[in-house]
């Protein structure tokens, strides 16, 4: 196995407590009826890896590995968008779920798109 497979696993294991704290940090201190704190962090970690994905050969496949599958892997969480947006259509809130599903999908998709012509500008 390569060394490098490693180090994004470990890489994956810092990025989900990075998520952890980002979604701590940013919901309100008496919870949210809107899960907040995932939204930023699936916007934030698709425009990272817009970035990395815009960058291309200006850095290391290694590094793009370790960033973009472990870290960025580990920080992203889509499965719990689709959770919070079942348990929101639950509870009858069911705008906010439409608002999460889909305001995640395409801020998330612009953040990338963003972060891509980013990235190729500095490469």
């Amino acid at each position: 196995m390569s060394p490098w497979l490693l180090v994004a696993a470990l890489a994956g294991g810092i990025g989900a407590g990075l998520r952890y704290v980002v979604d701590r940090w940013s919901t309100p201190a008496g919870g949210a009826r809107f899960p907040v704190g995932i939204l930023v962090v699936n916007v934030s970690g698709s425009f990272v890896l817009g970035v990395i994905t815009g960058l291309g050969t200006a850095i290391a496949p290694e590094l793009s590995l370790v960033l973009g599958l472990g870290l960025l892997g580990g920080y992203t969480t889509f499965s719990t968008v689709s959770v919070e947006t079942v348990l929101l259509a639950q509870r009858k809130r069911r705008r906010h779920a439409a608002l999460n599903l889909f305001g995640t999908l395409a801020l998330a998709a612009i953040a990338a798109g963003l972060g891509l012509l980013l990235g190729r500008a500095f490469s």
